[in-house]
């Protein structure tokens, strides 16, 4: 009955989204599910921390242009909040950024991107989008949605969420991560 009423409201939502124009399909590719993030050269695990991503870190990425979406426009968004991931005791190096926002009801996705030297065949770290969603599922726990998570998929990537993520595909590229999916994610970053 739960998902049914999420899943109600999450549509209704869509719908406005796209008459509006605002919906952003994902291509995060889920490379690994890992602990933290593991470095691709030497196997190391590093842990990491999620925080909120605010205007003075712009200038952490500034001078690197390959950042692939505007995430000045991303914070100056007043319904979402953007968030960083950094190697613990290592902040100023971000290794990715996800757009997210608390609906009544679940927590919505709009954008997750690995920082540019994390993609390709040459990445340095494996898991960042992996982190990023696990962190999404513990916001929506935290804030009594039970672990509902819902973000816009690309068609090519459907499968690759359902294989990698749990997450259940509800048509028109909606996907949702429900409670069980959230909380093997979760329980897979954050120990504690």
């Amino acid at each position: 009955m739960r998902m049914h009423f999420i899943w109600t409201k999450c549509i209704k939502y869509v719908n406005l989204s796209v008459k509006k124009g605002k919906i952003h399909h994902n291509d995060f590719i889920i490379d690994r599910l890992t602990n933290s993030i593991v470095n691709t050269i030497s196997g190391d695990s590093f842990p990491t921390e999620v925080s909120l991503f605010v205007k003075s870190d712009l200038k952490e990425i500034a001078n690197n242009k390959n950042w692939l979406f505007d995430w000045s426009s991303e914070l100056s968004s007043t319904d979402r909040e953007v968030y960083k991931l950094t190697i613990t005791n290592n902040i100023h190096v971000i290794q990715g950024l996800a757009s997210l926002t608390v609906k009544s009801d679940h927590v919505l996705i709009h954008l997750i991107e690995n920082a540019p030297f994390n993609r390709g065949k040459e990445k340095l770290y494996e898991g960042v989008p992996g982190n990023l969603v696990a962190f999404a599922c513990r916001l929506s726990f935290q804030r009594g949605h039970e672990g509902y998570v819902s973000f816009h998929s690309k068609s090519k990537l459907v499968d690759h969420y359902i294989k990698t993520l749990g997450a259940r595909h509800y048509g028109n590229q909606l996907m949702l991560i429900e409670t069980e999916a959230a909380t093997n994610l979760v329980n897979k970053y954050f120990k504690s």
